[in-house]
Formats: structure tokens, sequence, C-alpha cells
């Protein structure tokens, strides 16, 4: 896809409030630029390098943090104790000549006052949706690490339904490999019952290359059991491609489920 093609798919799919919102990336000086935006509910953060999801009846103290995100932001994490605080998404964006490099996710804590020298822009908070826009726009567009650094803070925005643009950016095969392979990870954690069918078909796919199967059949073992082992336990049963089979085959025996096992003595007692 030329850049001009993606950026009219941006233009057309984003209001203009989060066009808006790309040009004041655009136009901020090199260095960082800061925004943030609400989290969705279930969601917190130690405000530093430490995300979890699915907190247990909004109570995300220490102890009850549900599935955690530890992220390689460079803090001691068996150092200090921190509060889960539910929000807000906090996402840190390094520019250089008008795009973004990379990107620094977090949820919870405060903004550190930079040092006066420093070249930081906060652009404050921003709404939900014109965040997931912007994002999930730059994670169609760039083949960097920026494009799938952008996958996750898209995830974690409150009020917005963010897998069926997922699954638009997972299925394109213009958009940048390793930004489809995020797409189709983040798919399978928050999509949750509903995205089941489409990970399946994405692994049917014969269009889609190999990688971006087995980052589905991962997906799948992510999901709900009732959900993820029936549908590995097809795929190990049925799918063409051997390579495809066993990575289906290697998550059912991570998964300790009984109808796992049922299909591994059914294939080792195959004459």
């Amino acid at each position: 896809m030329t850049g001009r093609l993606v950026l009219a798919w941006v233009l057309v799919a984003g209001p203009a409030a989060a066009q808006r919102l790309g040009a004041r990336v655009a136009a901020a000086p090199d260095g960082t630029v800061r925004l943030s935006f609400a989290a969705r509910p279930g969601v917190c953060g130690n405000g530093r390098n430490v995300i979890a999801l699915e907190c247990a009846g909004g109570k995300c103290g220490r102890g009850r943090w549900g599935r955690t995100i530890t992220l390689d932001h460079g803090f001691d994490d068996d150092e200090v104790e921190y509060d889960c605080e539910p929000g807000p998404v906090r996402v840190s964006l390094t520019m250089r000549s008008g795009r973004v490099q990379s990107l620094r996710t977090y949820v919870g804590g405060r903004w550190v006052t930079p040092p006066r020298d420093a070249a930081v822009t906060d652009l404050g908070t921003a709404s939900a949706r014109d965040a997931v826009d912007f994002l999930l726009g730059l994670a169609a567009r760039e083949d960097t690490r920026a494009g799938e650094e952008a996958i996750l803070p898209a995830t974690l925005a409150d009020s917005v339904t963010v897998w069926p643009m997922l699954l638009k950016i997972a299925r394109d095969e213009r958009s940048p490999g390793r930004t489809r392979h995020q797409a189709v990870f983040w798919l399978g954690q928050a999509a949750g019952d509903a995205a089941t069918k489409d990970l399946t078909d994405q692994v049917d796919d014969a269009d889609l290359d190999r990688d971006v199967k087995e980052q589905a059949v991962f997906a799948l073992s992510q999901q709900p059991r009732d959900a993820g082992v029936p549908a590995l336990i097809r795929i190990a049963r049925t799918h063409p491609e051997p390579g495809v089979r066993r990575k289906a085959l290697f998550w059912l025996g991570q998964s300790g489920d009984p109808r796992a096992l049922a299909l591994f003595e059914e294939l080792l007692t195959k004459p």
C-alpha cells in the first residue's frame, strides 16, 4: 500500500477530531509528545511498568491484579510496591522529523515534570475515540516499532470496540507484518468469545502467511477454554499445514484440558 492510499484510509476512517490529533502530533518538535485518555473498566496500572486487565470488581489492589502485562520500561518492580490505579492510559511518543519513532504506554500514575531544556510536548487528555483512531491509523501505516507498539494502548481505551479494526489490520496484507502479528495477539486478548470465529477463520485463510496463522493459533490459546480448546482441537485434527497443526498441539499441551489429553491419546495410539 502506498503512503497516499494508507493516509486516505485513515482520513476516511477517523473523525475530524482524530485527524486534528494526528496533525498536532506530527507538528510537534523532535523529542517527546505526551497524551492521555480514559481506560476501559477492569484496566489498572502502577503508573510505571505494570498494566493489569480484568480486575475483580474494580478492585485492583496488590494481590488482585488479574492478568498482568509487565512492560520493559527500565524500572525495578521488586524494589517498591505500587497501588494499581484505574487509569488514565498515558502514551509517550518519541518524535523525529514529524514521525513517531516509538512509543511507551502506562496506566495510572502522573507525568513527571520534565527539565526546562527537555523537548516535551503535552497534548493533554484526548477522547478515547480520537486516541484509538490515531493509534490504529499509526499502526496501519508505520512499519516501525511505533506501529506495533500502538496496538496495546488502543486496546485499553474506554468505550471503544476495537476488535473490528484489529481484524481489518490483521487481514490486510498491505499492513506491516509485525503490526499484523500484534493485532492478532491483542484480538485474542481483548475480543473474547466474539472474536473466536474470526481467529479460526484467520487460521483457515489460505492467503495468509504461516507466521500470521501461528499467531492466530496462539491467540486462540488465550481464549477461555470453552471457546479456545475446541477450535484448537479442530485445527490440530484437520489443518492442511503440518506446522500449524503442530503449533495447535503445542498450545493444547499447555492447556491441561482433558479434551486435549484425549486427543493426544488418540493420535499416539493411532495405527
